[in-house]
């Protein structure tokens, strides 16, 4: 195995398990079943450990070791799980993640710097682990069992589960104490006898000190399912064999365990009957008829003999129901290679159009047959490959767990953090840019927003401010909520200070979605103090154009003393869209097929920018007069009915050219601050297609076509 590569993956799975443990850390308080929480915890640190030992890195292996020794104590019940507990945790992973960083950057030895960092939490740490180990094996088990229970001379049919545990030669190495189980056992039930068997240690000369070679019988009191009871050992499930028999099991049952064991078979029925789980008189009658009892045969066996089947395929059965069992039900892909296939799809696509345009043009019925034919499978594949970059917001939203518990402690603030459409998916690209805009966008919330808890109960409301995280689908985007049950804006200092700044004129009148919308100008606040936070005019603008960079949007719907809700409204994808074509003059332009409602025939009513639509007022954008071309009308033209955020208009257009494979090409920085195009595809003929950006121009609508005029004469409509 390349060792680089392995390190790689012990880094990405080292997060991946560290994201894992804040999350449980983070629900542990609110979890209707704590103990799994805690295993979920306690499994992600000895993961970390295990695994840094096998890279032989120490300083991460020796701090998780403290970690680990006080999750075991919460396991246990020795340590109650509270918030500084919590909150000392979450700095622990914090300290983990350092040292993951480190390891990524080449260091993989503890440097000063970070032994310093983390003698403190280990300080904290062992405050937790208030008695030292107890050392050695016999004085535990001692003290783990109870007198063994004497077994009735008539029937094996006790009360008593029965575990025999084997432990694997690498379960040291790996990081893993066998007593520890054997403790944690206690949580479930009572322990009513066991037996230790030192069997498989080798000679003196041959035995490897790092190696373990214990193995136990167990008789087990408790009122736990065999499940629960199995997943005790679950974080060495993969380094020991268990085999468990439940209460009132049969002699046979026993025997059978016996002659699955490798001991002696005497020796071990001795060890039942001392535990208590097996009578001497059971052992003696089971062993004496033993010689008069055939195994059952496998049914592969069986086959075999009555020559159904041959042992060569009853053999490969056996290995492919093995490599099936074995087989993870996903594997990793470097983000490198996904994008690279989408780039390559995409040139497919634009060849595909070309090829389609030839067939066309030379009216061959077999060859448009088969460009059909391709251009539907291209289509499936560009499909499938999207939905490999497609990924869920939840581990987005997940992140911000973490920071709403650090800051509403910062602020002095109770808030509670509450997730919705965490299942949502859009595409990687756009996940990994949204992250800092919604960061902001939660952290105003919580400093602006959400009051103290003084303000919000002499308002009425609960101590505890609510912040609000939802995302679900919407004609073809993705929309992201960002709400809060604070103070809500305040409609009239905005407006003051846009005044005051001279970004709105007096006398002019605003809708309060404008009044709203100028807390996105740069360097605007009406915050009264500085805090760490907020307050120093950045940030809001930011967040708008970094959005925009995404061909999203962004909006805010207010009511003073109730809350607010930021709406994000962003496309799911950045690489390859269903498109319809429109012509306008010798100009194409693209407009995306998802927030295409219908098409329909356009009368003129000179002096009206609106149509009556089945009873219905259709707002009209005439993208001739929107992009100033100026040329002959032609007699007929129609009106594309869109849909954005809730609302409809109509864009008028000279023709329509129909659906259109789309691959979005950006149109690089010279055109970087055009508004109302989202992007450029290249046609089948080569020519360049402009992406409306559908959002932008209903919006720009509103202030009036003229706006958008004014810097049409920068685009590159020319065919």
């Amino acid at each position: 195995m390349n060792l680089d590569q392995a390190l790689q993956t012990f880094i990405v799975e080292s997060r991946e398990l560290l994201e894992s443990m804040e999350s449980a850390l983070l629900g542990i308080q609110q979890a209707q079943d704590r103990c799994e929480a805690v295993n979920a915890i306690f499994r992600a640190a000895h993961t970390i450990k295990g695994s840094a030992g096998l890279f032989g890195l120490d300083h991460v292996v020796a701090f998780t070791h403290v970690l680990e020794s006080v999750l075991d104590g919460v396991r246990d019940g020795q340590v109650e799980i509270s918030d500084p507990l919590i909150t000392l945790l979450l700095s622990c992973g914090d300290h983990i993640g350092t040292l993951i960083d480190a390891i990524e950057a080449g260091k993989l030895e503890a440097d000063t710097a970070a032994t310093a960092a983390g003698e403190p939490l280990i300080a904290q740490l062992r405050a937790y682990l208030s008695a030292p180990a107890t050392h050695g094996i016999q004085p535990v088990v001692a003290s783990i069992a109870a007198p063994a229970a004497t077994a009735g001379p008539g029937s094996a049919e006790t009360d008593n589960w029965h575990i025999s545990l084997r432990f694997g030669p690498d379960v040291l190495k790996n990081g893993m104490d066998p007593l520890s189980f054997i403790r944690y056992l206690k949580k479930l039930g009572e322990i009513k006898g066991i037996e230790t068997l030192p069997d498989a240690i080798p000679a003196a000369a041959l035995m490897d000190p790092e190696s373990c070679y214990l193995g136990f019988e167990i008789a087990f009191a408790s009122n736990a399912d065999k499940a629960a009871i199995e997943n005790v050992f679950e974080f060495v499930r993969d380094d020991c064999k268990v085999r468990i028999l439940p209460p009132k099991s049969r002699v046979a049952e026993y025997m059978h365990l016996i002659g699955d064991l490798p001991e002696e078979d005497a020796r071990l029925g001795e060890m039942l009957v001392r535990c208590g789980s097996l009578s001497a008189h059971e052992l003696d009658a089971a062993l004496n008829t033993q010689s008069n009892t055939t195994p059952t045969p496998r049914i592969g066996d069986v086959l075999v003999e009555q020559g159904s089947v041959q042992p060569t395929v009853v053999e490969a059965a056996a290995a492919k129901q093995k490599q099936v069992k074995d087989l993870k039900a996903s594997i990793r892909v470097d983000a490198d290679k996904l994008d690279r296939l989408i780039n390559l799809i995409g040139e497919l696509i634009i060849a595909g159009a070309s090829t389609d345009l030839i067939a066309r043009r030379a009216r061959m019925p077999e060859l448009q047959e088969a460009t059909s034919t391709l251009s539907a499978l291209v289509e499936e594949v560009r499909d499938s490959a999207l939905q490999l970059r497609m990924v869920k917001i939840g581990a987005t939203f997940s992140r911000f767990q973490r920071v709403v518990h650090d800051v509403a402690r910062e602020l002095g603030k109770d808030i509670g953090l509450l997730v919705s459409g965490e299942d949502t998916e859009l595409d990687k690209t756009v996940v990994e840019k949204i992250g800092d805009p919604l960061m902001h966008l939660v952290r105003n919330a919580m400093d602006h927003g959400i009051e103290p808890a003084d303000v919000r109960v002499a308002r009425g409301k609960p101590a505890a401010g609510t912040l609000k995280l939802n995302a679900y689908h919407d004609s073809g985007s993705i929309v992201i909520e960002v709400s809060d049950d604070g103070g809500g804006l305040k409609r009239d200092r905005i407006l003051a200070k846009a005044l005051e700044r001279g970004l709105i004129e007096h006398g002019k009148h605003l809708s309060d979605d404008e009044i709203f919308g100028l807390i996105f100008e740069p360097g605007f606040s009406t915050a009264e103090q500085v805090t760490n936070l907020s307050g120093r005019g950045v940030g809001m603008d930011v967040v708008k154009r970094n959005i925009t960079a995404l061909r999203g949007s962004v909006s805010i719907a207010s009511k003073e003393g109730m809350g607010t809700t930021v709406t994000v409204r962003l496309p799911l994808t950045l690489a390859i869209i269903d498109g319809f074509l429109v012509g306008l003059d010798k100009s194409t332009f693209v407009v995306p097929l998802d927030m295409i409602e219908e098409c329909v025939e356009f009368s003129p009513e000179p002096g009206h920018d609106y149509v009556n639509l089945r009873g219905q007022v259709l707002p009209l954008i005439d993208l001739r007069a929107a992009f100033a071309i100026e040329c002959a009308v032609p007699r007929r033209r129609s009106i594309v009915v869109v849909r954005s955020a809730g609302h409809k208009a109509g864009l008028v257009v000279d023709a329509l050219l129909g659906e259109f494979q789309t691959v979005i090409k950006p149109l690089g920085k010279m055109f970087s601050h055009l508004k109302c195009i989202s992007g450029s595809t290249i046609l089948g003929s080569g020519e360049v297609a402009l992406i409306l950006d559908v959002p932008s121009l209903m919006q720009q609508a509103t202030h009036g076509i003229a706006s958008i005029a004014r810097m049409a004469e920068h685009l590159p409509l020319a065919a």
